[in-house]
């Protein structure tokens, strides 16, 4: 029956539309919330000592180690689309506790300090980078992909989704607390090969984790590249940039179905700031071609407001660099 069926658009593992008895809810969740309480205590009991460890291991001044920390922390944060989280964030993990613990890979070390090798510190650094592009790789991803375990138009699965984020930063704290608490104890005073294997540990869990949920996931269909959409917006207003926009927005072109022609998505309501992108939404003549309408002449409401919407979170980043540019 249709009632026992997702009325967003997701499916299942096998590509079917998604069963609101067997798929999705809490039931899904569990594995989702399990796998970034490991991998956050696995990235934190890795991160949060990781100065002291160059210093120590690697011989590293305190200046040096620091910003080496701080550069890699900010690759951390700007690999969103590259690498596989299994791939590179595990193998990675594991070749770090090689670094610390295999003879060879780990430096000498005596009562005068560690005198590491050129290819030692290659190594580690390299296994440093693999975990920067495994958790960018699904550090964007996996809250968006707890909230799509309930669908936005069932009211008390909706209600549901708010509870979600609670609990899934409730997972990352938790492994946040227990990894700058116990796990920089066992660094420091049982051994570097401990405290980095029981993160690299860890980060099997969350693989193990996540994948074992997968009969029991939603799928959201892929809806295109938004950066693509978002270029689209732009040139489309540009080239119209001497055309008026009417005053009535509905007369603003949008597709006339009642679901967005960005599969997965909504449509968004039309708002009355940043008028001027609306100017990609005025047609005109010449925006059919043959029949059919080029997306970088003419867009839709929504890809407009999608554009919109960025704009108007850019200030909070731009608000975070001025900050930290003053510390």
């Amino acid at each position: 029956m249709a009632e026992d069926y997702t009325r967003d658009g997701t499916v299942d593992s096998h590509n079917n539309p998604a069963n609101k008895n067997k798929t999705g809810k809490w039931k899904a969740c569990r594995f989702i919330l399990g796998n970034e309480c490991c991998e956050r205590l696995a990235y934190y009991g890795m991160s949060t000592n990781l100065v002291n460890y160059l210093q120590i291991r690697l011989n590293q001044g305190n200046v040096t180690a620091s910003n080496n920390v701080t550069n890699w922390s900010g690759t951390c944060y700007i690999t969103p689309l590259i690498g596989a989280f299994l791939a590179d964030a595990y193998l990675g993990m594991t070749l770090l506790t090689m670094t610390a613990s295999v003879e060879g890979l780990n430096p000498s070390c005596d009562e005068n300090g560690c005198d590491p090798t050129k290819p030692q510190v290659v190594v580690c650094f390299l296994a440093l980078y693999l975990i920067a592009l495994g958790t960018g790789g699904i550090k964007p991803c996996v809250s968006s992909f707890g909230a799509d375990q309930f669908d936005a138009n069932d009211e008390a699965e909706k209600k549901k989704k708010s509870s979600f984020f609670n609990w899934f930063y409730l997972s990352i704290n938790v492994g946040a607390l227990v990894a700058s608490s116990i796990l920089v104890w066992i660094q420091m005073n049982v051994g570097w090969g401990w405290g980095f294997g029981i993160p690299a540990v860890a980060m099997f869990i969350a693989v193990g984790s996540f994948f074992s949920g997968s009969r029991l996931y939603r799928f959201q269909k892929p809806g295109g590249s938004p950066i693509t959409r978002i270029f689209q917006v732009l040139v489309a207003s540009m080239r119209k940039s001497q055309v008026k926009v009417p005053d009535d927005k509905t007369l603003l072109y949008e597709t006339t179905d009642a679901e967005s022609n960005i599969k997965g998505s909504c449509k968004l309501e039309h708002s009355k700031t940043l008028r001027f992108f609306d100017k990609a939404a005025v047609e005109v003549e010449g925006d059919h071609v043959q029949g059919l309408i080029s997306p970088w002449k003419l867009c839709t409401v929504t890809q407009v407001e999608e554009l919109k919407s960025i704009v108007r979170l850019l200030p909070i980043p731009s608000a975070s660099l001025h900050h930290r540019s003053n510390c």
